[in-house]
């Protein structure tokens, strides 16, 4: 299992197509998703004429944050693609800043390109590739690490993707599933975090969660879940022309995602409950003895008119009440007195 260093939530900055197809914007996207502390930065790889059909329609949520809304797809993700002379570079700058490079493939020759050219130790599966049987076949074939989004699927189409991913060389282990909607934004009402839990125990991979909710609160949610890894769209500027502009995280917001989902990891600590070196401190000044609620003689015996139970808790438990009631006094007490 790919991790960072410190065995943290693993944290995508998903960049994809919003840096306009631009060479220099996509380099800032991999300087800024640095210094914001993420593990990695993605993009996406594609020959526009592989993916689509020349005359398929924008989807809706496309439409949005375009001027030109009566344009075809593949018109549009045209302008957004990145040669492979563009995205040797931008691997090469990313390892050089010492940030992982990942991105996800839709066709077979941009795979290729991946898993031979770049030799990626990590391949993202986008949700829309997990029912295409060669792309599977391909990256069947070999021992890298898979990430895979499973937005639109049912747990049928998960089990025969990984059913396939499996059919080879490549080991179920290298395997990380993640809960995804995709839709753009999703509705809070369509995240169903509660299957993340169903994931880890029906298909016992790792898992993480895609996040396509505008905020950050689903991601943070889905760390507290077990989620090993998160991704999150991520922009420079949500005024940009794009389709995923404005579901995504600028700068500001990533750094406090991010900073959020560390505190998270650091918080969830182990399955034994202990006194931390924290609290222990405090434990004193919480907790209470067996004091006297007034003059006590010796010889007296002891009766809930003259104990009672207050702080500092440095003197005898009131966990041992039952072991004084009744019982005579050995000295004389004023009151306040610990008991002893």
């Amino acid at each position: 299992m790919f991790l960072n260093k410190k065995k943290q939530t693993y944290i995508i900055a998903e960049a994809g197509i919003n840096h306009k197809g631009s060479l220099k914007i996509a380099k800032k996207f991999i300087a800024e998703a640095k210094k914001c502390g993420a593990d990695a930065i993605k993009f996406q790889s594609f020959i526009s004429e592989e993916v689509v059909t020349k005359n398929l329609d924008l989807a809706k949520y496309q439409k949005k944050n375009l001027k030109n809304k009566k344009i075809k797809m593949i018109e549009m993700i045209k302008k957004f693609e990145l040669s492979k002379e563009d995205q040797k570079i931008l691997y090469n700058f990313a390892k050089k800043i010492k940030i992982d490079f990942i991105s996800s493939a839709f066709d077979l020759i941009s795979l290729d390109f991946l898993i031979n050219d770049l030799d990626l130790k990590i391949l993202k599966i986008p949700s829309g590739e997990i029912t295409n049987f060669p792309y599977l076949k391909k990256i069947s074939n070999t021992k890298k690490n898979i990430i895979l989004s499973t937005g639109m699927s049912s747990f049928k189409e998960i089990q025969k993707a990984i059913h396939i991913l499996t059919s080879s060389n490549l080991k179920k282990n290298k395997i990380t599933l993640l809960h995804c909607n995709t839709a753009y934004p999703t509705p809070f009402k369509n995240v169903n975090l509660n299957v993340l839990k169903v994931i880890k125990k029906k298909f016992k991979t790792n898992f993480g969660y895609s996040d396509h909710t505008l905020g950050e609160e689903v991601s943070i949610a889905a760390v507290a879940l077990g989620a090993t890894v998160i991704e999150k769209h991520f922009t420079l500027n949500k005024n940009w022309e794009g389709p995923d502009q404005k579901a995504s995280l600028n700068p500001e917001e990533l750094k406090k995602l991010i900073s959020s989902i560390r505190n998270i990891n650091e918080s969830m600590g182990t399955f034994i409950k202990t006194v931390t070196a924290s609290e222990s401190k405090n434990v004193i000044f919480a907790r209470k003895s067996i004091v006297a609620r007034k003059s006590i003689k010796k010889g007296e015996k002891f009766s809930l008119i003259n104990l009672t139970v207050k702080r500092p808790g440095d003197g005898i438990s009131p966990m041992n009440w039952n072991k004084f009631i009744n019982k005579k006094s050995k000295f004389n007490y004023k009151k306040d007195d610990k008991i002893k």
